[in-house]
């Protein structure tokens, strides 16, 4: 790091959890955050300001004018745009030495293993079941860590999975049928709709989880979900149980 560098990321390295020594760890991390909208906007941009030195967004949506209530790493003017680019560019502006790579497609298959690999930690911010079963699943294959959050009207919750701990369960021993997953039709905010900022305080804990994993710090939210009530202003931390007969991780330390 150079004087400017220093500079930049003084409040960080005042902290003795960080230090000069974590900040490298932060500038040397490779992050993929899939999906850039309510949850990935302040993924992205915080990540950014932390110095994350490598970060891959990955979505293929356009921004669009219902997006501005809650993605806060668009605005009006990338209307339009493809949302990589739109937060690729916002990410930029606050941090320009760090490698940002926008990917405009929907993660999927052979790709999506392929991006889980060369990372160190897999954020989802996705908004849908069927992705997030399978991005759990390509963190499970390559033994990454995961950070998954989810909003919806005004209730959030978030979580860290990891296989490399055996007890740890994965995201579909927690929601995958037959283990305590439901059969109720799915919910996003796309049809139940969400409170701006509390897309915002969910994405912001995933940035937190992000760091402290790279950096070895505290406590994570691995084998446990934090859930957050806007209205009450009341939050609960619950144990998750690994799933022994999880068709995903379940054969895994066996």
């Amino acid at each position: 790091m150079n004087d400017k560098d220093l500079l930049r990321y003084g409040r960080h390295i005042m902290l003795p959890e960080i230090d000069f020594e974590g900040q490298e760890k932060l500038l040397a991390a490779r992050v993929l955050i899939i999906g850039v909208g309510g949850l990935g906007s302040p993924v992205a941009l915080y990540l950014a300001a932390s110095g994350i030195g490598q970060i891959i967004i990955a979505d293929h949506d356009k921004v669009e004018l219902n997006n501005l209530q809650r993605q806060i790493a668009h605005d009006e003017n990338g209307l339009g745009q493809s949302k990589v680019s739109s937060c690729a560019n916002r990410m930029k502006q606050i941090n320009s030495k760090i490698n940002i790579v926008p990917l405009d497609v929907k993660l999927s298959g052979e790709q999506l293993l392929s991006q889980v690999a060369e990372v160190d930690i897999v954020v989802d911010c996705t908004d849908n079941l069927t992705t997030r079963f399978e991005i759990n699943q390509a963190c499970v294959t390559h033994n990454k860590w995961l950070v998954s959050a989810a909003a919806i009207r005004w209730e959030g919750q978030i979580s860290v999975y990891h296989c490399g701990d055996k007890d740890s369960p994965c995201y579909h021993c927690c929601y995958g049928l037959g283990a305590g997953g439901s059969k109720e039709p799915e919910q996003n905010c796309s049809t139940s709709g969400v409170v701006s900022p509390v897309v915002g305080v969910m994405g912001s804990l995933q940035a937190i989880e992000v760091i402290k994993l790279i950096l070895s710090q505290g406590d994570s939210l691995i084998s446990r979900v934090l859930l957050f009530d806007a209205l009450s202003m009341q939050w609960e931390s619950m144990q998750l149980p690994k799933n022994p007969d999880c068709p995903v991780c379940g054969h895994i330390n066996d």
